[in-house]
């Protein structure tokens, strides 16, 4: 997933960067909101992780300008207000979970990977497509009953293929998937990735639509 998370606080910012990231997630980490409305602007978040008390304002503001805006966009309020009023607040304002600080990180890696689940609809990690078993919640893929080891890098790209499948994604949104790694994105980047994808997942796993990007096949292979 691509997340989005909003801490001005260092030393916890890192700490939830690296945990995301170590869960194979592309993480953009802002400390203000300005930053954060710019970033939701321009990239289709899959997930936002929002601290409350920011030094340019209050994180309800943001949360319920973005709601809004008709953005369905899954968000984990982080916060040390422990009030019940303070939980019901947020999810009245469209937060979708609620994690008080201090919390353990792998809880957070537990509620970041119940969310996704929420919002594809299926609250099962595991899908099936053609001869491929995905389970979404550890990363696992099976080929025709063989295990198949995705690098990060290229899991974040599958993973944009497995949320849409059968639907065509273009350049620019393959590409946004890998910018959050600092990958250097040169205009090979993408045909790189998909024939690492290819090797691994089948050669026709991925159909290529010239001059208007891929899309993952359905159908065996």
């Amino acid at each position: 997933m691509r997340v989005l998370l909003v801490e001005d606080t260092a030393g916890l910012g890192e700490a939830v960067r690296d945990q995301i990231t170590d869960d194979d997630h592309a993480v953009d980490w802002v400390q203000t909101l300005d930053f954060a409305e710019a970033s939701v602007q321009t990239i289709a978040y899959d997930l936002i992780l929002l601290d409350l008390l920011l030094p340019d304002g209050h994180g309800f503001d943001f949360l319920r300008k973005l709601r809004a805006t008709g953005k369905k966009t899954p968000v984990i309020i982080l916060t040390a207000r422990d009030q019940v009023s303070d939980r019901i607040e947020g999810l009245n304002a469209g937060a979708d979970d609620y994690l008080i600080k201090p919390f353990d990180l792998s809880e957070l890696s537990a509620r970041v990977a119940a969310v996704a689940r929420r919002y594809r609809g299926d609250p099962s990690p595991v899908v099936h497509v053609g001869n491929l078993e995905v389970d979404l919640g550890d990363h696992r893929i099976r080929r025709s009953g063989l295990p198949v080891e995705l690098t990060a890098r290229e899991w974040a790209l599958f993973e944009g293929f497995i949320q849409r499948p059968g639907m065509l994604l273009s350049r620019s949104q393959l590409e946004d998937r890998l910018y959050a790694f600092g990958a250097e994105i040169e205009s090979n980047t993408i045909e790189v990735y998909v024939s690492r994808l290819r090797k691994k997942l089948g050669r026709d796993a991925i159909v290529t639509v010239r001059g208007m990007g891929y899309r993952l096949e359905t159908h065996g292979h």
